[in-house]
């Protein structure tokens, strides 16, 4: 058993630890799941400026994904909708619609210059084996944009979970430059949907966001929707709308889908119903508005970590500064190399070292030659000369030894001599190269890239404000049955989201949603909205000593559908009002000396105490009726 329970927990980790890193959680510094990074690295190895077959990536792409063919279309296809990386043609499917996107035989895909430009360099690029040990896959692109926060992603792992908003594109570069500036510049979501959304509780990524769809409400008669708010389609938004149309919710006439490369949904009034009184109950019971609760999980370090939208901006400023360091470092280890083996051969060439090899008859002799008609010109030479570099001299062919131009060449020697300072400076200065790359790509693709959700201040609407209150609250004296599907006198109009307060003929009460059919007794106190502010005045008699009592409360607190006493135990409700000026009347028994059989109390002159408290006795005296006057 032991040896079970050791190993179950090992494969468990072990699972855990693969879900985690190579399926659900994105990379914080290139912001991709490990399929997303697979498909953009198969289209980088095949790209030649054409359109590919989307099932010919694919199945290039299974030599490098374990997890099947079907897995790695979807993804493609959501990667493509996001219009940042991959070009698209052909049926994609429609973002707008949630229609399908068509079989990938049908469908070509190819990377878009901003992904050519921004997402690689396999020269500094780290690899590892793929699954087989066949091939070489990256372990993260070296990506000079913050991709986590511009794609956005959701992901289930074992035990965690992340959903990571998108992010204007724009307005990330201008973050992450004002990060290198030293400064610091909130960002928050923006949904290729449009919409409106409400970001007062974002907490940096890991708050919530209020979305919502933007109507057009021009018109009295109809409600347009123009945008869809994050997470929805025109089809769910419409099935919505029209469940909430049967429960009575809001009162349409119609509603038809006119939506193309644009949004555009028209909901149609019902008669004597006017656009001011439905958007509200639109916003409330449909998904023309919803809440998304957001948790920025990725994985840094090489394991997940909860990050904020800053943090994330940081480390990928971070990233872009080393990126452009190890391009510049490259380059420059490339240019020294060039201008070692230019010298090389300029020295070779025009101080005829050349020569020295007619006579010898040994490879090993021409080699050592050619490196002791070096050695008079080693202080030109900037390292060691190795036997490949004379390899690298010995297979210069005659016709280009003979065509050999020393001021093209001494130029061109030049040229790599001024870049390399320029290299030299700039290394001096990455962070201010860092800026100047991000501004140019501003400059590049700020008109491709404009914000499309609008920011504002939104109050969430409360159901219960905005349904409509179309349904009859009625009260049946002879069977005691209270509702809306109840026949009896009407007490007032309700709707299904209201709450009503019930206190019984026995003081006990309880709050409850506007009920169907609910038995309260043959004789019911009172029946009423949720009013805070009420205050109930009550006449009660002890029933010990039948004494009279006044108690004054207001209902302040309670637990929906728990059962209360608004007067002690072993106690006799004998009236109760909410008016205001009233005045208690109490007729007491008659017995030997008691010479005051009636008096009157003004009940203002009471005070207002917790609904738990006391009543105040009004009389020593056992109380034989009560009645209520509105004045004496």
């Amino acid at each position: 058993m032991a040896y079970i329970k050791n190993l179950y927990d090992h494969n468990f980790l072990e699972y855990a630890s693969y879900v985690i890193k190579d399926r659900a959680i994105p990379h914080v510094f290139d912001g991709l799941k490990p399929v997303q990074r697979r498909i953009l690295h198969t289209l980088r190895e095949i790209d030649d400026g054409k359109f590919h077959k989307v099932a010919n990536v694919v199945g290039q792409c299974m030599k490098y994904h374990p997890h099947g063919d079907a897995s790695i279309g979807d993804a493609l296809v959501a990667l493509a909708n996001k219009d940042l990386f991959i070009d698209r043609q052909g049926n994609f499917g429609n973002i707008y619609t949630g229609d399908p996107a068509s079989a990938v035989r049908y469908i070509e895909c190819r990377l878009t210059p901003l992904a050519r430009e921004t997402l690689f360099n396999p020269e500094i690029t780290d690899y590892i084996d793929s699954y087989d040990g066949r091939n070489r896959e990256p372990v993260v692109l070296p990506a000079k944009l913050p991709v986590l926060l511009a794609l956005g992603t959701e992901g289930i792992a074992v035990g965690m979970s992340t959903r990571i908003l998108p992010h204007n594109l724009i307005e990330l570069l201008e973050a992450e430059i004002a990060v290198l500036r030293g400064e610091q510049l909130l960002l928050f979501p923006d949904f290729v949907t449009g919409g409106l959304a409400d970001v007062s509780e974002y907490d940096d990524g890991n708050g919530k966001v209020l979305v919502r769809a933007k109507l057009d409400t021009s018109d009295e008669k109809r409600i347009v929707i123009r945008e869809l708010p994050f997470g929805t389609t025109t089809e769910s938004l419409i099935a919505s709308i029209e469940a909430a149309s049967k429960k009575g919710k809001l009162k349409i006439a119609g509603i038809s889908d006119f939506t193309a490369e644009q949004v555009e949904i028209e909901v149609r009034l019902a008669r004597g119903v006017h656009t001011s009184e439905t958007v509200d109950a639109l916003y409330a019971f449909t998904e023309c508005e919803s809440s998304i609760s957001v948790n920025l999980m990725v994985i840094n370090n090489d394991r997940p970590v909860q990050m904020t939208v800053s943090q994330v901006v940081e480390e990928n400023a971070r990233s872009l500064v080393e990126i452009l360091k190890a391009e510049l470092r490259l380059e420059e280890r490339k240019l020294r190399d060039k201008l070692h083996a230019k010298t090389l051969e300029q020295i070779f060439i025009e101080n005829r070292i050349y020569k020295r090899i007619e006579e010898m008859k040994t490879a090993d002799t021409v080699i050592r030659a050619v490196l002791e008609g070096l050695k008079p010109f080693a202080s030109q030479i900037r390292r060691e000369v190795t036997v490949e570099d004379v390899e690298t001299l010995l297979k210069i062919p005659i016709r280009r030894i003979s065509a050999y131009d020393i001021n093209r060449a001494r130029k061109e020697m030049q040229e790599i001599n001024n870049r390399l300072k320029e290299i030299k400076a700039v290394l001096a200065a990455i962070v201010d190269y860092a800026v100047d790359f991000l501004e140019k790509l501003i400059d590049k693709y700020g008109e491709q890239y404009k914000r499309k959700t609008e920011l504002m201040s939104l109050k969430k609407v409360d159901v219960r404000e905005a349904a409509q209150r179309n349904l009859k609250m009625r009260y049946d004296r002879d069977t005691g049955y209270l509702g809306h599907a109840v026949n009896g006198n009407v007490l007032f109009d309700v709707s299904l989201y209201d709450r009503i307060l019930v206190i019984r003929k026995s003081g006990a009460y309880s709050v409850v949603d506007a009920p169907e059919k609910l038995f309260v007794d043959k004789g019911m106190l009172h029946c009423g909205f949720v009013d805070k502010e009420l205050v109930f005045n009550v006449v009660y008699r002890d029933n010990a000593t039948g004494y009279p009592y006044l108690k004054r409360c207001r209902i302040e607190k309670f637990i929906l559908n728990k059962g209360y006493s608004i007067v002690p135990d072993n106690c006799t409700v004998l009236k109760l009002t909410t008016e205001e000026g009233m005045y208690v009347n109490c007729e007491y028994k008659p017995k030997p000396r008691l010479k005051v059989l009636e008096e009157a109390f003004a009940i203002d002159d009471f005070l207002i105490k917790g609904v738990k408290a006391g009543g105040v006795r009004l009389a020593n005296k056992e109380v034989k009726s009560v009645k209520l006057l509105s004045n004496l």
